[in-house]
């Protein structure tokens, strides 16, 4: 089977896990993380989805799962151990139309969730279609060895002068230029060594834009 990528804008959306355990606090955290609102459904909670749900963080439907625990969801995750109950999750998701993943069971999920390298605003999403969790992870590890914080600090750099360089009224042609002219530059160098003068002038040079910039 082949996934579609697929970069989902789910802040605000109610989405449903299903299991307290382990499994599911990872998969609650992503979630809150990209700003869902979170339903756990499940008799037991780890300690820290505990604390989540003291905070008001998510809300916890504690009881047994049901076909009813998925109303208003807008995407599903079946993080249980037990496999009839993922597969009733799985069966109930789709008669509704709502979009669902059962962990380590790809057969019965619409969309998978992919190991992640996370860099301010730029992410990087690895997935084996499910193959080998394993290998994800490890090529995970490799790309947070080779892409450090710098290209954080990069990306914002790059939002702020994409707009100014729009507002210029220059043609799409120009502006792709100036902007890969900067992304191959020596401006990662520059920004690992916090030579922020360098930075500006580089940017100056390429662009004709002049960005305050630097940490703090």
């Amino acid at each position: 089977m082949r996934y579609y990528p697929l970069c989902l804008d789910i802040s605000g959306k109610c989405c449903v896990v299903v299991g307290g355990g382990n499994v599911a606090e990872r998969k609650v955290e992503r979630l809150l993380h990209c700003g869902a609102r979170v339903e756990v459904v499940g008799k037991a909670l780890t300690p820290m989805l505990a604390v989540w749900k003291g905070e008001g963080r998510i809300v916890h439907r504690e009881t047994e799962y049901e076909d009813s625990s998925l109303s208003g969801a807008s995407l599903v995750i079946g993080a249980t151990d037990d496999e009839a109950v993922n597969r009733q999750i799985s069966k109930d998701a789709r008669a509704r139309g709502i979009p669902v993943n059962i962990v380590d069971d790809p057969v019965r999920c619409d969309f998978i969730l992919p190991s992640i390298v996370e860099r301010g605003g730029l992410m990087i999403a690895i997935s084996t279609s499910g193959k080998s969790p394993a290998l994800a992870k490890k090529l995970r590890e490799e790309l947070e060895a080779a892409y450090g914080p710098e290209y954080a600090v990069l990306l914002d750099i790059l939002g702020e002068l994409r707009e100014k360089v729009i507002a210029s009224g220059s043609s799409s042609a120009e502006n792709r230029e100036r902007f890969e002219a900067v992304v191959r530059s020596e401006i990662l160098d520059d920004i690992r060594r916090n030579d922020w003068m360098k930075v500006k002038e580089t940017i100056l040079r390429l662009t004709g834009v002049e960005l305050e910039v630097g940490q703090g």
